[in-house]
C-alpha cells in the first residue's frame, strides 16, 4: 500500500476550521512546516500531538528562509546560510516531537527547494549532507524521477520517491507550475484515478497526453489545495478499495 502524504502546519485557517485534523483521518504521513515558509513552535506541536494521536507518521517539511513568499521562489543565499537553517528547521520537529515521545519518520522539502533541488545536483547534495548531519538513516521524499533520487541514493540516503495526486505533470516528469492554471486537480475522481494509475500501474498521464512511467513509495495531497478533504477521501477509497 502506497503511503499518502499530506503538507500541514501551514495555515492556521486550515487548523481552526479543522481541515488538518480532518485530512489526518485519510493519510498516512504529513509533513510539518517547521519556521521556513509557515509555521510555529505551537502549530508543530499541535501538529505532533493530533498525528500521534491518529497514529499518523510525521515527517520535517523544511524550505527556504522565506516566509514572505511561502517558500515558493528561490533564494539568492549561501550554502551555509541555506544549510544551517534547514538544520535548524528539521531539528525544530525533532525536538519538538521528542517531548511528545514521538519520531519523525521521514523529511521533505517545500516549494522551489524541493523543485530546484529535483534536477540541481548541487542543491540535492547540500541538502543531502544536511541530512546526514542529523540522521543518516532518516528518510528524504523526492520527486519520482529527478536526479535528486539517484544524488541522495549515491550518497547512501534512504529516498521516498514521490507522486502527487492533486498536480499535473508536464512529459518530462516534472510538475506544471503552479501558475498555471491547470496545474492543480480539483476534482477529487479525476486525482483518485490519477493515484490508483500511479499505485497499481506505475502510470500517469501528462497534461499533454503522453504517459509517463513513474514509480512511487509515497503519494501527497496538498492540505491547501481546495476541496482538498474531499480528495483525500477519495483517493483512500480508491486505494483501499482496490487493493
Amino acid at each position: 500500500m502506497i503511503d499518502i502524504n499530506c503538507d500541514m502546519g501551514e495555515l492556521t485557517t486550515l487548523l481552526e476550521d479543522g481541515t488538518y485534523e480532518a485530512l489526518m483521518n485519510h493519510v498516512t504521513s504529513i509533513n510539518i512546516a517547521c519556521g521556513g515558509h509557515a509555521g510555529d513552535e505551537k502549530m508543530i506541536r499541535v501538529m505532533v500531538e493530533t498525528a500521534k494521536e491518529k497514529n499518523v507518521k510525521i515527517g520535517a517539511h523544511p524550505s527556504y528562509p522565506d516566509r514572505k513568499n511561502f517558500g515558493r521562489y528561490e533564494m539568492d543565499i549561501s550554502d551555509k546560510k541555506l544549510s544551517t537553517s534547514i538544520l535548524e528547521q528539521i531539528t525544530r520537529v525533532i525536538n519538538i516531537a521528542e517531548e511528545h515521545n514521538y519520531s519523525i519518520s521521514h523529511m521533505k522539502p517545500h516549494g522551489a527547494l524541493y523543485n530546484k533541488a529535483a534536477n540541481d545536483e548541487s542543491l540535492a547534495t547540500l541538502i543531502g549532507e544536511t541530512i546526514k548531519s542529523i540522521n543518516p538513516s532518516l528518510p528524504v521524499m523526492c520527486l519520482a524521477g529527478s536526479k535528486m533520487v539517484s544524488t541522495l541514493k549515491d550518497m547512501g540516503l534512504n529516498v521516498l520517491r514521490e507522486s502527487f495526486a492533486d498536480r499535473t505533470y508536464e512529459a518530462d516528469g516534472s510538475l506544471r507550475k503552479r501558475v498555471l492554471s491547470d496545474a492543480l486537480i480539483l476534482n477529487p475522481q479525476i486525482a483518485a484515478m490519477q493515484a490508483y494509475n500511479i499505485s497499481k500501474n506505475n502510470k500517469l498521464v501528462a497534461h499533454d497526453g503522453t504517459e509517463i512511467t513513474l514509480q512511487s513509495e509515497t503519494m501527497c495531497i496538498h492540505s491547501d489545495t481546495p476541496e482538498a478533504l474531499k480528495i483525500a477521501i477519495a483517493v483512500n477509497n480508491k486505494l483501499n478499495r482496490s487493493q
